[in-house]
């Protein structure tokens, strides 16, 4: 059984940063590609924020946060790390780290996923 277990969520201001961490472990956890998915107040689907493959050579991010966020992976702690820069009230979300299945055919689909972390809040305050 693999377990993701985030950490880093909190309030921040209107420009500033925070950095959230997913630890994973479980049979072949560190094999896998990791990512994180959030979901907005009111909104019932979650939506692609970034990944990062097991060795953490490609990265990937959505267009709305490229140029503000970054993902990299720890290898050696077996972790993906999501640093948040230039945060808006539109950031404000439930942030979940995501363990992508094998053979996962979109980077972009919640459906390829088989594992969820608890989640995290971030809240971004002006």
């Amino acid at each position: 059984q693999v377990q993701l277990v985030e950490s880093g969520g909190g309030t921040a201001q209107v420009g500033g940063s925070l950095r959230l961490s997913c630890a994973a472990s479980g049979p072949g956890s560190e094999s896998y590609t990791l990512g994180w998915f959030r979901q907005a107040p009111g909104e019932e689907r979650r939506e692609f924020v970034a990944a990062v493959t097991r060795n953490g050579v490609n990265k990937y991010l959505s267009d709305f946060v490229k140029g503000r966020f970054a993902v990299s992976r720890d290898t050696a702690k077996n972790m993906a790390v999501l640093q948040m820069n230039s945060l808006n009230p539109a950031d404000t979300a439930i942030y979940y780290c995501a363990k992508y299945e094998t053979g996962y055919t979109s980077i972009l689909a919640a459906g390829n996923v088989d594992y969820w972390g608890q989640g995290t809040e971030v809240i971004v305050s002006s």
